[in-house]
C-alpha cells in the first residue's frame, strides 16, 4: 500500500497526523450520479469525440471510428450517465475542433481534470509547454522534481484523456524521436506541424 501511495505521487503523512484523502479509481472514474455529456464530429485529423461535466471538457479523442471512440469514453468513465449533447453543446465542440485545426491557440476552455496527484502533476507539466516548442520526458520528469521517473510520466503521458488541451503531442523521445502517441504518430506529427506552421498533410492519411 505504502509503494502504491508513493508511485501515485502522493506524500505520506507525517506519524501522528491524519491521513489525506486520496482520489479513489471509482471518483477518478467518475461518480454515479455524474453526467457527461458528448458530442461528435469530423475535423481534418478525423473523427473527434468531446465530452464534458459541468465543470469541462473531460474527454477529447480521436480516431477514425465513432463506435471505438465512445467505447472509449465509456470504458474511461463506467459509473457516470453518458448522454448526448444538445445543440448547445454543439458550440462547444465546435470550439475544440476549432483549437485542434490550429494547435498553436490557447485553449481557452474549462477543464475536467482526473487522475492520480503524480499524473496531475505531468498534466500541468505538459499545459505548460509552449506551441511549437518540445521537450523530452525525461525534462518532464525533472521540470516535477522526479527526475528518475522517466518512464512513470511516459506512463502519464499515455493516460492523458484530453488531447490537444493537455499537450502530451509536445513530448518526444530524448533522441528526438516522436516516440508514441495515443491517437496515432500521424495525427502527432501533423499537430506539431501545424504549430510549426508547416503545411498540414492531405486529410486522407487519416
Amino acid at each position: 500500500m505504502t509503494e502504491a501511495i508513493q508511485d501515485s505521487g502522493f506524500a505520506l503523512p507525517a506519524s501522528g497526523t491524519k491521513a489525506a484523502r486520496l482520489p479513489t479509481r471509482a471518483t477518478r472514474a467518475g461518480r454515479a450520479d455524474l453526467e457527461i455529456k458528448f458530442a461528435t464530429g469530423e475535423c481534418s485529423l478525423g473523427r473527434i469525440l468531446v465530452a464534458a461535466s459541468d465543470k469541462g471538457v473531460c474527454f477529447l479523442a480521436l480516431g477514425e471510428d465513432t463506435e471505438l471512440l465512445l467505447s472509449d469514453l465509456q470504458s474511461r468513465f463506467p459509473r457516470a450517465r453518458i448522454v448526448r449533447g444538445d445543440a448547445d453543446f454543439e458550440t462547444l465542440v465546435a470550439k475544440v475542433v476549432g483549437s485542434v485545426e490550429a494547435p498553436a491557440r490557447s485553449f481557452d476552455l474549462p477543464l475536467d481534470i482526473r487522475g492520480t496527484a503524480f499524473q496531475r502533476r505531468v498534466w500541468e507539466a505538459l499545459r505548460a509547454i509552449q506551441p511549437g516548442s518540445t521537450v523530452s520526458y525525461a525534462e518532464i520528469a525533472a521540470s516535477i522534481g522526479e527526475p528518475k521517473a522517466i518512464r512513470a510520466v511516459a506512463g502519464a503521458c499515455a493516460a492523458n484523456k484530453i488531447a490537444v488541451a493537455i499537450p502530451c503531442h509536445r513530448v518526444l523521445r530524448s533522441d528526438g524521436s516522436l516516440s508514441g502517441y495515443r491517437w496515432g504518430v500521424e495525427r502527432k506529427r501533423a499537430l506539431l506541424d501545424r504549430e510549426m506552421g508547416v503545411k498540414p498533410p492531405n486529410c486522407a492519411a487519416f
